[in-house]
């Protein structure tokens, strides 16, 4: 069981706390995570792409010259492909991208990724991430992150919705926030620092301890 330091919301050390061995100590499956990561990205995609095809372009009807003695290729219509304003061939059409992906691989992959950011010591913990509505300010977050040497990529988890938490680091690049309830893989694996709450921790290893 791995231990990691816990930091107040001054960037200060106050303590550590043990990890849990099956979440955040497994072994890392890479096919899992990338499966996971593939469905999530798929599910991003609208799928509303569409053009038409030679059958759907209207026009096209009359055969544009005799079929013989003219030296040229044979043609019925000007919305063949080859012709300016025809048909597209193999036309795109709506479809739906979403793939699915069994409940035990979705949570053998987030097992790895949390055990992967505890790997390559990535995660931050903090006793308590909340701000008051007067406290709700970018510069404040953005002190916080310097402090914890988070200056880049970061993704931070809290428990539950925290609205001042996600409006003082909106406006933050390369800041993402999160809940554990909305928690992914791909998010874990896009930030180069992980900051959770300490009772987000707590629920994350009740959720997804084997």
């Amino acid at each position: 069981m791995a231990n990691v330091k816990v930091y107040n919301m001054q960037g200060a050390s106050v303590g550590e706390m043990a990890l849990s061995e099956e979440v955040f100590g497994s072994e890392i499956h890479v096919s899992a995570m990338h499966a996971v990561v593939r469905a999530y990205l798929n599910a991003q995609r609208q799928g509303t792409q569409s053009a038409l095809t030679r059958t759907e372009v209207r026009g096209g009807g009359r055969k544009i010259y005799r079929q013989k003695g003219t030296g040229n290729a044979r043609h019925h219509g000007r919305r063949a492909p080859q012709f300016t304003h025809g048909g597209v061939v193999f036309a795109p059409k709506p479809r739906d991208y979403r793939i699915s992906v069994p409940r035990k691989v979705r949570r053998l992959a987030m097992r790895s990724a949390l055990s992967g950011k505890a790997q390559e010591q990535e995660i931050i913990v903090i006793d308590k991430l909340t701000l008051a509505e007067a406290d709700a300010k970018t510069k404040n977050v953005a002190k916080l992150l310097k402090a914890l040497g988070a200056e880049k990529k970061t993704l931070i988890v809290t428990k539950d919705v925290e609205p001042m938490v996600v409006r003082a680091a909106n406006n933050i690049e390369g800041v993402k926030t999160t809940f554990v309830g909305s928690l992914n893989v791909y998010d874990i694996l896009n930030c180069d620092k992980f900051i959770i709450s300490q009772d987000a921790v707590k629920l994350v290893e009740e959720v997804y301890a084997e």
